[in-house]
């Protein structure tokens, strides 16, 4: 029998199933087209420079000039941004509807200047610079006082979003906050803590969820899973936006997110997968109680149409056993 579980980060019910739990190899074939599979023009290999938009940041090898070959990641506008980061924002009103222009920020991060190697297959000090940038892009972006909210997020694979096979991630400023981790202020002015923490004290008790606590990270499968084999990495530290990372902390955080991004890419098959950076919103009221995580989802299967319709997700495993399942792949 199944059973409903609540999320209180985003103000949603789950419902787990708690005996007859898929495991990987029962899950229809969501996998990952094999990486570099394409033999059309890829803008976003070393070389192809001039295909794309002018660097906005690159860690290179050497003194090398920008948008020029000797990269090691590269970051640029997203040429077909549905965002634009002019004027101020105007909200209007017609009829009963409310629009405003496309204010905000899009910006990819090319992960590797190899178009056949993967996220999780970079050495981790090079997952270090993947990291820094995500910091500095953050940072820079958050300084800018029209943007309230900076996600930081991967598409993987066919069922993750992803339209380059070449790996990279993405990033973007929005003139709002969607709201997806409004739980958490409300926590806080519910019990007068933070709700992260709060998760990390009742997980770090033995909790067969755990994946793996390291000294600045835990790694574990969430009480409320909305996906199979979803996972989070959370900072011990109780820190409200990405953009206050520590140095010993991006460093653990580049071996942690490798570590699990091959765990999950081992135990699955090679799936789709997405994973994005929740944190605070930016130029705001501050309230308390916002923790940022890293959150990875695999897309093992299609959302169907109770889930697009209400919003509550059917996860067929237990992130009790998806977590038993990541730390054998983990070892």
């Amino acid at each position: 029998m199944s059973e409903l579980r609540r999320d209180y980060v985003k103000n949603k019910w789950v419902s787990i199933s708690s005996n007859a739990a898929l495991k990987p190899k029962d899950f229809p074939v969501m996998k990952m087209a094999a990486p570099g599979g394409s033999s059309g023009f890829c803008p976003f290999c070393e070389g192809n420079e001039a295909a794309t938009p002018p660097e906005i940041l690159a860690f290179r090898k050497g003194e090398g000039k920008p948008n020029s070959t000797g990269w090691l990641v590269r970051t640029i506008p997203n040429k077909f941004s549905a965002f634009e980061l002019e004027g101020k924002l105007e909200e209007k009103q017609a009829g009963l509807y409310r629009f405003c222009n496309g204010l905000g920020k899009h910006e990819v991060i090319i992960e590797t200047p190899h178009h056949a190697t993967e996220f999780h297959e970079l050495e981790p000090e090079h997952l270090e610079m993947i990291i820094s940038t995500f910091k500095q892009r953050y940072n820079d972006l958050a300084r800018d006082e029209r943007i309230k909210y900076i996600q930081i997020y991967k598409n993987r694979g066919l069922f993750g979003g992803a339209s380059l096979g070449h790996s990279h991630s993405q990033i973007i400023g929005f003139p709002f906050d969607p709201g997806e981790n409004e739980g958490l202020p409300q926590y806080y002015k519910e019990k007068g803590s933070c709700l992260i923490c709060d998760i990390l004290q009742q997980e770090q008790n033995g909790s067969q969820r755990l994946i793996y606590e390291g000294e600045h990270f835990v790694a574990l499968c969430p009480y409320a899973s909305r996906f199979a084999y979803e996972a989070w990495i959370v900072p011990k530290r109780h820190t409200e936006h990405f953009g206050e990372l520590t140095e010993a902390e991006e460093k653990e955080l580049a071996w942690l997110a490798k570590k699990l991004s091959r765990a999950i890419v081992d135990a699955l098959g090679n799936p789709s997968y997405n994973f994005m950076i929740n944190t605070a919103p930016v130029n705001s009221i501050n309230e308390p109680g916002y923790h940022w995580y890293m959150e990875f989802t695999p897309r093992l299967l299609v959302a169907a149409g109770v889930e697009v319709a209400t919003g509550i997700y059917i996860n067929p495993t237990a992130p009790e056993i998806a977590a038993t399942a990541l730390r054998e792949s983990w070892n």
